[in-house]
């Protein structure tokens, strides 16, 4: 197999903000409070514009208006808020990609979050955890175009079946995005659980012993890459997937959820 660090002596490593890093760490610090998170989040007005646009968007559903970054916190939760905050943060971090519909990738970067977090509530993980998980697949997709340019037509070409752009990835690249994003993830100083999860999302039956998350990631990714539509979407999933997550299929049908309800990429 190749070796992944020479593939990053091919590109330059996105930069991350000071802000984005400080939100990073308190990933690694179990006790982490609301207050801190939005107090390093306030340094960057900027970034405190930005999330608050998305937390006051429809998928939220909110009862009041969020204007402040404690308003935010108290309302969806301080794991939430975080995560938005780096997904904000992500965004900043890439720039704009030819050849690639950037606000199509975002997109499904939120449909993928989206799931991901929807699962992992019925398994009782943590739900912040596996919605930034999903959300940061696809930057592995932008480390590609960085480095090998030529390869991104050949991985986005048409029709994107669920899944197919890992096969290309792989083909043209010997790595699939999750396992780039892992090394990234890595170099970022996320936490272990989520570098493991990325790095074997695309195949999550291969990895001994299972993990969970990975196992999750899968699966959000397939839904995001599915022609919208229905319950029916559960239906292309791999059944050993989800037999081994322990889903409930019967529960999924009943509350399945569309996907256009995890989506606002304004602040993207």
């Amino acid at each position: 197999m190749s070796d992944i660090s020479v593939f990053f002596q091919s590109v330059k490593l996105p930069v991350m903000s000071e802000v984005a890093h400080a939100l990073i760490r308190t990933l690694n610090d179990e006790d982490a409070t609301g207050p801190q998170v939005a107090a390093i989040i306030a340094k960057d007005s900027t970034l405190t514009a930005r999330l608050l646009r998305l937390a006051n968007s429809a998928s939220f559903g909110l009862s009041r208006k969020v204007s402040t970054v404690d308003d935010a916190i108290t309302l969806v939760g301080m794991g939430r808020v975080r995560t938005l905050g780096l997904a904000a943060a992500m965004g900043d971090a890439f720039p704009v990609v030819d050849g690639l519909d950037r606000k199509e990738f975002w997109r499904s970067c939120m449909v993928s979050a989206g799931y991901a977090q929807w699962l992992s509530a019925h398994l009782g993980l943590d739900g912040s955890e596996a919605w930034l998980a999903s959300m940061m697949v696809r930057l592995g997709e932008l480390m590609i175009a960085q480095a090998e340019p030529g390869s991104l037509k050949e991985i986005e070409k048409l029709p994107h079946q669920p899944g197919g752009r890992w096969e290309r990835e792989q083909r043209l690249t010997g790595f699939s995005e999750g396992q780039i994003t892992a090394e990234l993830a890595r170099r970022w100083n996320f936490p272990q659980e989520i570098v493991r999860a990325l790095d074997i999302c695309s195949d999550p039956l291969a990895a001994h012993p299972f993990n969970r998350l990975g196992g999750i990631v899968h699966l959000a990714m397939l839904l995001a890459d599915m022609p919208a539509g229905g319950a029916e979407m559960l239906e292309e999933l791999p059944e050993e997937v989800v037999r081994t997550l322990q889903l409930n299929r019967e529960w999924m049908q009943a509350k399945f959820p569309l996907p256009d309800s995890f989506v606002d990429i304004s602040s993207l």
